[in-house]
């Protein structure tokens, strides 16, 4: 198989999982976000906060941290995953999300928390690799880290060709 076509097969299958997985992890969102908050007291404006406020809260800064991770891998700088700030609103979106997904139900149990960690995993995963799935400087990015790691031990980088 030639490296053009398992590169453009690569992105094809970042795409059929953003796709699948992105789509699920918002309706999910809305869905728990309101059951969680009909939890409320009647006439609290609280009520409507999670299904209004997470979805595009999860997409921002899951987004964000894709955007700012995909430009220090082609810059190949230090990785921005390092920054205090996108670890905390990564860290925000999913303990929010489980939560959301374990107080929306009558009766939460461990099952319940795995089924929501596993849709807010792989939902967090597709808005994270949107940036890298629409960059042209992938078929590039994935060139100049294969040859980097096939390089003998001890010798130089070749660098960009």
């Amino acid at each position: 198989m030639s490296e053009r076509r398992a590169l453009r097969e690569l992105r094809v299958l970042m795409w059929v999982v953003i796709v699948i997985e992105v789509p699920v992890y918002l309706v999910w969102l809305v869905q728990v976000g309101y059951l969680t908050g009909q939890e409320l007291p009647r006439g609290d404006i609280g009520r409507w906060a999670p299904p209004v406020l997470l979805p595009p809260a999860a997409v921002l800064f899951c987004v964000m941290a894709g955007w700012t991770w995909w430009l220090s891998v082609v810059v190949g700088t230090r990785s921005a995953l390092r920054e205090r700030w996108i670890v905390l609103s990564l860290v925000f979106v999913a303990a929010f999300s489980v939560f959301c997904g374990v107080t929306s139900v009558d009766d939460p149990s461990v099952s319940v928390g795995l089924l929501s960690t596993a849709v807010t995993g792989l939902g967090m995963t597709g808005l994270f690799f949107i940036p890298a799935a629409a960059s042209r400087q992938l078929p590039d990015v994935i060139r100049r880290r294969f040859r980097r790691t096939a390089a003998a031990p001890g010798e130089a980088d070749p660098g960009p060709q």
